[in-house]
């Protein structure tokens, strides 16, 4: 038997031109503040989300994505606990696919407590 290992020209079209990276933010507090913006003529999956609590208290944090002109904002997460020195993977085998100018956002409700990195893939 002959067994080929496929490239992304094998597997379709789609995954030309696409880029798994992972975008990340320090020290977000209480104010909420844009990770990660979706690139113009982009697509973009979110694989993951790990929040990590930096603070030597517990903190309740906030994952959303703000939708721009059209208003339909969404919560991930709202209100969400996360004990002292602990992280929080979200996600687990689903994925979110966002559009151009979608920004994805966290917030924290002590200031400079929380890390967020995303696990993302571009499609142009």
């Amino acid at each position: 038997f002959f067994f080929k290992k496929n490239t992304a020209y094998d597997i379709g079209v789609r995954l030309v031109g696409s880029e798994m990276c992972i975008r990340d933010r320090n020290n977000i507090g209480v104010s909420t503040v844009g990770i990660y913006t979706v690139p113009g003529a982009t697509t973009t999956v979110i694989i993951g989300v790990t929040c990590t609590n930096v603070s030597g208290q517990g903190i309740n944090v906030g994952i959303g994505i703000s939708r721009g002109a059209n208003g339909d904002d969404i919560s991930i997460l709202k209100n969400v606990p996360i004990p002292q020195g602990s992280a929080l993977e979200i996600m687990q085998g689903n994925k979110i696919v966002v559009e151009s100018a979608d920004t994805v956002t966290a917030k924290s409700d002590v200031n400079s407590t929380l890390d967020v990195a995303l696990t993302i893939m571009e499609i142009t």
